[in-house]
């Protein structure tokens, strides 16, 4: 008696010998699997980094930043930052808060570390990540101490907490309790005592500061008059304020207290709000210390895209499992008749799906390398091949196995197993209903796969589009071969910094340079300075927040920026006028910008508006132009423009200009680092979502596209070799090689154009959601669809074409031999 109990050895055993039998079906659905897998492994591992940024605080959900939200009738402005006496004002009148902790970051600074008195202290330009601290900062912020008392290392002014690899960077081969004591200088003139190590955050953060001075220390240096220290109407993103609530307090409790000090100590129009720590790394609208944010649009968009593809994959194998299961019926059949019960038969083809699962999925473990290289500027830099051996990634991998396997297997393995043993050994299964209804399955999941693609394949071209409109949109400035660098200043001298003046005049003499301005940020910048500004007219006041920027004369023609009406500046190091937008004047009443000339605005006292400018493009074609005012205060003006010549046939006459430069600007500042930026450049960096967005799209686009049509292709060889003896009876009778190309494939070019009819909707107002986010768009119109549309038909008949054509050609003879 034949033994009925089948080992897992067993079935392991029948999976391989189908899978060799069946090479090409096994290869189709292995290499599609394979991709959808290594796709969402690469895209889990960017998400779960994304979303752990500061997870790992204690008492995280306790922990808020209070940011400020600025108010007018023309335009509303959110700040991340407070006044300054907001912060002490907050700690002692506001309840329900357990610490409150105020810091202010800085720009790069200089640090000296002092070796003795006949040696010259080791120097380090540049530093980044140094905040001034109040002693709350590690309260609300934990970390593990090296050395030194968190009670007390920031209490005095003068002290310095360094991290753990700022003291190996300082202090080389000393022990840490040898660090405390030692001295740091900042930019020459600012000493203070190093009274504390922390070690360095191990987790993903936001929080990368290296360098925490005591906030004591500049409370009564000339240094504080930068941040306005007085003034409830100064709001600069550099000053921070953080927050740890008592347990079980309502944020709405604060809020409501916060409101309570907006109308006490300041004008009603700006508030105070509450953001929780756990949204820092992904609002876009209040920066994270100007670290790299996470945008969550996105990273759904690529959950979406990860399920997308996996789902092609599944497609491919239900389909080509129930088409082959006819295949396979009289093995079933056999199988029940000798005693196999259909739960053993399910547990058999389960287990084929899971061992090709599990070869598939390591098989994306070798692609998946290849897909973080591909996309290395998009990724993380936190994630890496390395991120893969986490406990958390090889239970993703496992649930990963688990859920495709019976997502992929279960429905073929329950038709294939639920086949009747008569029915079977008749050869009547092609005919009964359940091989309709499967017939019915495998159209809906092809028009499925294709729809999906072809959604993917017009936001592709969309995106596409709406990028190169942006980047090549009349902005109203020139952007090529312009380069603008910062100088430096040192805030903590007493002496005015003329330096900046003598580069520039060294730099005028270089034949490689065509102009030459002194400002503040070009006219397109992601950094801002926004004002409260004041205009009398009819009695009423009109009060505006204006963005604010300053140049020279000469800025406005080496940016070839219009002005509209009145004249350019006069050469001041003090504010005595100003130059607005058109935006501005209109804001102010005026559609003639001629009539705004000589018209006094107040900002502390008042300046004539002696010049209007053509609107221009301030930030990305996300948002509309605002109001904006230029100066001449170049007293507080630093950044340096720069205008090259064209090339004409010298490729490297930038390159030569930059290394002149470069040559001239360490002979003015030798301690400083020589930094430039291309001003073009500088736009397409507000962009960098959008085309970190295209190119996966592009990506995506093609994995659908390949996997798509390695399922058309499976379904194709299927249908031909059932048909094999339907052509050569055919074509006994006559019919020629294009009516059977056609007979074979016109099926399948209807399910591509009805996956189209659904996808065009669905892509159009997916589309229309995705540009509302821009001001300035393009229209989508109906060219884009026509385009994927017949691109999708005749990648479905290239895909068909071969194989029909080479069933078409085959002798009659060979398909009618065995009959």
């Amino acid at each position: 008696m034949l033994k009925n109990h089948f080992s897992t050895g067993h079935f392991v055993k029948i999976a391989f010998r189908n899978f060799w039998n069946h090479k090409l079906f096994s290869f189709i659905n292995i290499f599609g699997l394979s991709i959808g897998i290594s796709a969402a492994l690469v895209i889990y591992l960017i998400v779960q980094y994304e979303f752990s940024f500061d997870g790992f605080h204690k008492d995280k959900d306790r922990i808020y930043r209070i940011y400020s939200k600025i108010e007018h009738p023309d335009l509303i402005l959110l700040n991340s930052g407070v006044p300054i006496p907001a912060a002490n004002v907050i700690r002692d009148e506001v309840s329900g808060m357990e610490k409150v902790s105020h810091f202010i970051t800085t720009y790069d600074l200089k640090v000296s570390i002092p070796i003795s008195d006949q040696l010259s202290p080791a120097v380090y330009p540049g530093q980044k990540n140094i905040i001034y601290a109040d002693d709350n900062y590690f309260s609300v912020f934990q970390y593990e101490w090296l050395a030194g008392s968190v009670r007390s290392a920031l209490q005095d002014p003068y002290r310095v907490v360094l991290s753990e690899s700022r003291a190996k960077t300082y202090f080389p081969n000393i022990s840490y309790q040898e660090v405390l004591g030692k001295r740091v200088i900042y930019d020459d003139s600012m000493q203070v005592i190093v009274s504390g190590i922390i070690k360095d955050f191990d987790r993903p953060t936001d929080f990368n500061f290296k360098e925490f001075i005591s906030k004591a220390t500049i409370e009564n240096k000339r240094i504080r008059g930068q941040w306005n220290w007085d003034d409830w109407g100064s709001i600069n993103s550099s000053s921070q304020l953080f927050v740890k609530l008592n347990d079980g307090v309502n944020p709405s409790l604060i809020k409501s207290q916060l409101d309570n000090i907006a109308k006490k100590y300041k004008e009603e129009d700006v508030t105070q709000l509450l953001q929780p720590l756990k949204t820092l790394h992904f609002n876009s609208d209040l920066n994270a210390f100007d670290n790299r944010q996470a945008n969550k649009p996105t990273l759904i968009g690529l959950l979406l895209v990860a399920t997308f593809i996996l789902l092609l994959g599944c497609i491919n194998f239900i389909n080509l499992a129930t088409a082959r299961s006819v295949n396979r019926a009289k093995e079933i059949g056999i199988r029940k008749t000798i005693g196999s019960g259909k739960s053993q038969l399910l547990v058999q083809f389960l287990s084929e799906t899971f061992a090709l699962t599990l070869i598939a999925t390591t098989l994306s473990l070798v692609i998946a390398p290849g897909l973080l290289n591909i996309f290395r500027d998009f990724i993380p830099p936190g994630v890496s091949i390395k991120s893969i051996n986490q406990p958390h990634v090889w239970f993703f991998l496992i649930a990963l196995v688990l859920i495709v396997s019976i997502l992929a297997g279960l429905y073929p393995a329950i038709i294939m197993s639920g086949f009747k043993p008569v029915a079977v050994l008749k050869n009547q299964t092609v005919s009964t209903d359940g091989q309709s209804r499967k017939a019915w399955l495998r159209q809906t999941l092809t028009v499925t796969q294709f729809v999906i693609t072809q959604v993917i394949l017009i936001a592709t071209l969309i995106v596409a589009k709406q990028i190169n409109y942006s980047l090549h949109k009349e902005l109203g400035y020139k952007k090529d071969a312009i380069v603008f660098l910062n100088t430096d200043r040192d805030i903590f001298s007493t002496e005015k910094d003329t330096r900046r003046f003598v580069l520039m005049e060294k730099l005028k003499a270089l034949p490689e340079i065509e102009q030459i301005s002194l400002g503040s940020a070009p006219p397109a910048s992601s950094t801002f300075n926004v004002r409260t500004m004041k205009f009398l007219k009819d009695k009423q006041i009109i009060e505006t927040n204006v963005e604010t920027k300053t140049a020279d004369p000469g800025y406005f023609d080496l940016y070839k920026m219009k002005i509209l009406a009145g004249r350019n500046f006069l050469p001041s190091d003090t504010i005595k006028e100003f130059i607005i937008n058109e935006t501005y004047a209109r804001v102010l009443g005026f559609t003639n910008p001629a009539d705004a000339l000589g018209k006094l605005i107040q900002w502390r006292k008042k300046y004539p508006i002696v010049g209007v400018l053509s609107d221009f493009h301030v930030k990305s074609t996300h948002e509309p132009i605002k109001p904006l005012a230029y100066t001449a205060d170049l007293a507080n003006s630093y950044t340096i423009h720069i205008a090259l010549r064209p090339r004409g046939n010298d490729p490297l006459a930038w390159q030569k200009a930059l290394d002149k430069t470069a040559k001239l600007y360490k002979e003015i500042y030798p301690k400083d680092d020589f930094k430039y930026t291309f001003f073009d450049e500088s736009i397409a960096a507000f962009y960098k979502v959008e085309q970190d967005m295209i190119r996966l799209l592009k990506w995506a686009a093609g994995l659908c596209i390949l996997i798509s049509c390695l399922g058309l292709l499976g379904l194709v060889i299927h249908v031909t070799t059932q048909r094999t003896k339907e052509i050569g009876v055919r074509k006994i009778l006559g019919a020629s090689v294009g009516q059977l190309v056609t007979l074979l494939s016109k099926d399948f070019v209807t399910l591509v154009i009805i996956a189209f009819i659904i996808a065009t909707p669905i892509a159009w107002w997916a589309m229309h959601q995705w540009l509302a986010d821009f001001t300035y768009r393009v229209d989508i119109g109906w060219l884009v669809f026509v385009v994927v549309g017949i691109g999708a038909v005749l990648i479905a008949m290239l895909t068909v074409s071969y194989q029909a054509i080479r069933a078409a050609i085959m002798n009659p003879v060979t398909s009618l031999r065995n009959e």
